[in-house]
């Protein structure tokens, strides 16, 4: 099993099931519709465009076990050193330890580009993902209620966040 640096060609097809048994089976994402093969496209474009780094995690045969990437948190000049990101791991995979190498590499990644703040947006309710979030340091910044309505019901959504030591020069240009 190794880390990998996900491309299109190679890991879109995967990230997509992943994306897609997430929005149909669990509140981890706020979508109601399957994400398609165009999506894809602009995410990693997205990603490329903006130096945002999309982490994998790959068995022995090249199956993606999980994924991990940040985006901007917010359009503003004043948050370029802040990022949301997002970790998946896929159905029968879970609780082994890839989620938290996954976090790990993330949190390195953005330390290394000089971001200073890594923010993450969880459904309260979301217990595995807060447990791993909060074993790698980061705290909650807050919970906006009932912001979200899926699977008949309302979804509070917490925010999570991790401080970074970079950069060592911030600027306001």
């Amino acid at each position: 099993m190794q880390i990998v640096h996900c491309s299109h060609d190679r890991h879109a097809a995967q990230i997509l099931e992943i994306f897609n048994d997430a929005i149909v089976t669990s509140t981890a994402l706020f979508d109601y519709q399957p994400r398609t093969a165009d999506f894809m496209v602009s995410w990693f474009k997205t990603k490329e465009a903006n130096r945002f780094p999309a982490i994998g995690f790959e068995d022995a045969a090249g199956k993606l076990l999980g994924f991990a990437s940040y985006g901007s948190f917010r359009a503003w000049p004043a948050y370029k050193y802040s990022v949301e990101h997002s970790v998946y791991v896929r159905k029968g995979h879970r609780r082994q330890g890839i989620g938290r190498r996954l976090m790990q590499e993330l949190i390195t990644a953005a330390q290394a580009q000089d971001y200073h703040l890594m923010v993450g947006g969880i459904e309260a309710a979301n217990t595995g993902s807060i447990a791993l979030h909060a074993s790698l340091g980061f705290t909650l910044a807050g919970t906006i209620r009932q912001a979200g309505y899926k699977f008949g019901r309302w979804l509070d959504l917490s925010f999570y966040q991790l401080i970074l030591a970079t950069p060592a020069n911030p600027s306001d240009t």
